[in-house]
């Protein structure tokens, strides 16, 4: 049997994109410890839905809340305790299904 990959899994995923962010990056000040004390990133790292990157030249974290499979990965990464989740109201978000 042939394993599928990650991105292949996301594929599976119904998604209802809801207005507004639920993930918010708590301090994003320029002595914030993503820009200060993290140089790891390992929110970017982690996510498998690819909703955080790096973006060096203005010193901050993007966030693609549209991607999100709201695993909570991000938050439990995050040494600083700096994400913060709200899963999105009933009916929006991410909805699994088996393939």
């Amino acid at each position: 049997m042939e394993k599928e990959t990650v991105e292949a899994k996301l594929g599976l995923l119904d998604y209802k994109k809801y207005s507004q962010t639920h993930i918010t990056i708590r301090n994003t000040s320029a002595n914030a410890p993503c820009v200060k004390r993290c140089p790891d990133k390992p929110c970017v790292t982690v996510c498998p839905a690819k909703v955080y990157e790096w973006e060096a030249a203005h010193q901050k974290i993007l966030v693609a809340y549209e991607n999100c499979i709201e695993c909570g990965a991000c938050r439990m990464v995050c040494p600083y305790d700096n994400i913060e989740c709200d899963w999105p109201p009933a009916g929006h978000g991410v909805k699994y299904k088996y393939g």
